[in-house]
C-alpha cells in the first residue's frame, strides 16, 4: 500500500482478547482522528469487557460503553491498509490472515496490564501506562503531515 510514510485511512488493532489493549487503541484513534481514520479492533479470542479499561478511558473523556469484545472472525469488514498487533499471538494471526492482501502489519509490543497486582490504584496505574503509551504511539504513527510543497 502506501508504506510507512503515508497515513492509513483504515486501521485494525488486534490483541489477544479485544478486552484491553486493542479497544483502548481503537478508542484513542477515534478520539484523536474523528472522521479521519476508519478504525476497528478485534482479538484472537473473544474476551470480556474490562472495568479497569472503562475507568482509565473515562479519565480522558472516552466512553467505552459501546465496546463489545469480538474476534477477528467476527469482523464484517476488510480492506484495512494497516493492521497493528499489540500481542505476539495477535501478530502471528494477523500475518497469517493478511498474507494474500496488500496490507501493512506492524507489531507494537504492548504490556498486558491485566497481569498487574496490588491495590486498585496500583492496577489502575498499569492501565494508565498502557493507555498513555498507546496514545503516544498512535499520535506518532498516524498523525502524518505531508511535507510542505514548493
Amino acid at each position: 500500500m502506501g508504506g510507512p510514510d503515508l497515513r492509513p485511512s483504515a486501521v485494525l488493532f488486534v490483541c489477544g482478547m479485544n478486552s484491553v489493549r486493542s479497544p483502548m487503541a481503537e478508542a484513542l484513534t477515534g478520539k484523536l482522528f474523528p472522521n479521519r481514520i476508519y478504525v476497528r479492533s478485534a482479538g484472537v479470542r473473544a474476551g470480556k469487557v474490562d472495568p479497569f479499561v472503562d475507568a482509565v478511558m473515562a479519565e480522558i473523556g472516552v466512553d467505552m460503553g459501546s465496546h463489545h469484545p469480538k474476534t477477528i472472525e467476527d469482523l464484517d469488514e476488510s480492506g484495512f491498509d494497516l493492521v497493528v498487533t499489540l500481542a505476539p499471538e495477535a501478530h502471528h494471526k494477523a500475518l497469517d490472515m493478511t498474507r494474500t492482501e496488500a496490507v501493512d502489519v506492524e507489531y507494537w509490543p504492548t504490556l498486558d496490564p491485566t497481569l498487574a497486582t496490588g491495590s486498585r490504584e496500583q492496577i489502575l496505574s498499569e492501565y494508565r501506562t498502557v493507555r498513555d503509551q498507546l496514545m503516544t504511539r498512535i499520535k506518532k504513527r498516524l498523525d502524518w503531515t505531508p511535507p510542505p510543497s514548493g
